[in-house]
């Protein structure tokens, strides 16, 4: 995947001091219509945590969607912009009591939960409110899998669905995330199968559900090819007709890397390149972009990005990339050393693909005094 005109364009121009993201609000609308287009029956409640730009937010809303958020300050900024309560669901599943408070004031009425006690902090803080569940997954076939912090069994959501009336809500849904950047379009049928299966046995105990949040997943492009958006959405349609048949339920999708990830790309310079002789010869090279810098999907190397440079083209060597500041962790790629040019030079500026997603938003305020990651939304 190359680099859009109007980055290419915008990359020529005078330099900006690095680091910085550039993102093409032309491919974010593109993305998402690709999606409408391979899932036209599922609504798209846009992940806002994956870059809450408001040039993002306000361009997937004039296409239609809906916006998935994870805290008060996102649904404030959605507010801000002019989207209604009923177009938002607070998909967190750890949520303060006073913010579930705030967000039912608010207008909101779809809640996530996945323990007992964050379905009563539901029950006493947003009363009348329809939740869903979220299930487990293993989280294979993903780069960056969701599968210990987050979701209940199978046992304990049936349970707790059950009893949701109890608490005064109103037991509306399943969710589950198969993992983010998800590279096996065929994850999705183990939970849709789950879900599917969970759906009946509450509808015999009198609960009738009418939910499926199919959560994130879509990929971006990084060192790896991935599936086409049109086989996520065969993949995704052909388990819900296996294993629902007839008996389709309302569902939603929250992308959030797969609508920004590939629009967006990050520039940055070349600090330092040094030779390191820790019981074997290994060459270093220090960007002045790192983990805390907006890079922190690199932890355990698993998020592995395109990296393009001025020199491309002629030798290279294998090199260990690592972040400007005076952390040992700051180290993005050791065991999979990334074959940068041999000629590459301190100061020749390198750019970072398919940056857009969890980078610019997870830019830390001021470690080592460095500010947070600059975005140019164009």
């Amino acid at each position: 995947m190359q680099m859009s005109e109007k980055i290419l364009q915008f990359l020529s121009e005078p330099a900006r001091e690095t680091p910085f993201l550039v993102l093409d609000l032309d491919l974010v609308v593109e993305r998402y219509r690709e999606v409408k287009n391979a899932l036209p029956d599922i609504d798209v409640y846009y992940a806002v945590k994956a870059n809450p730009a408001d040039e993002i937010v306000t361009a997937l809303a004039d296409e239609g969607s809906c916006f998935d958020v994870a805290s008060i300050p996102e649904m404030e900024a959605c507010v801000r912009l002019g989207i209604s309560a009923d177009r938002m669901s607070y998909g967190h599943t750890i949520k303060k009591e006073s913010d579930i408070a705030k967000a039912h004031a608010a207008g909101i009425d779809l809640f996530a939960f996945d323990s007992a006690a964050e379905m009563e902090k539901l029950g006493r803080a947003a009363p009348g409110s329809r939740v869903f569940c979220r299930l487990v997954t293993k989280g294979e076939g993903a780069d960056w899998p969701l599968s210990k912090k987050f979701g209940f069994q199978v046992e304990i959501a049936e349970d707790l669905l059950a009893r949701a009336k109890n608490c005064g809500l109103q037991p509306h849904g399943i969710s589950f995330h198969v993992g983010s950047q998800q590279t096996d379009p065929e994850q999705w049928d183990a939970a849709i199968a789950e879900a599917a299966a969970l759906f009946r046995t509450l509808d015999r105990k009198g609960v009738s559900l009418e939910l499926i949040n199919l959560g994130g997943g879509l990929p971006a492009r990084y060192l790896n090819d991935v599936p086409t958006t049109a086989r996520y959405g065969d993949a995704i349609m052909t388990a819900m007709h296996k294993h629902f048949g007839n008996q389709m339920p309302q569902m939603i999708l929250e992308p959030g890397r797969g609508l920004v990830g590939d629009a967006g790309v990050i520039q940055a310079e070349v600090v330092l390149i040094a030779e390191r002789h820790n019981g074997k010869a290994a060459r270093w090279v220090y960007l002045d972009i790192g983990k805390f810098g907006g890079l922190p999907e690199t932890i355990g190397e698993a998020i592995k990005y395109r990296i393009t440079t001025p020199r491309d083209g002629g030798e290279t060597v294998p090199s260990i990339l690592a972040g400007p500041t005076c952390e040992e962790l700051d180290v993005l790629y050791e065991h999979t050393p990334y074959p940068l040019p041999k000629d590459l030079q301190v100061g020749d500026r390198i750019e970072i693909q398919s940056a857009g997603a969890y980078t610019w938003s997870y830019a830390a305020v001021c470690f080592n005094g460095i500010p947070p990651l600059k975005q140019h939304v164009i």
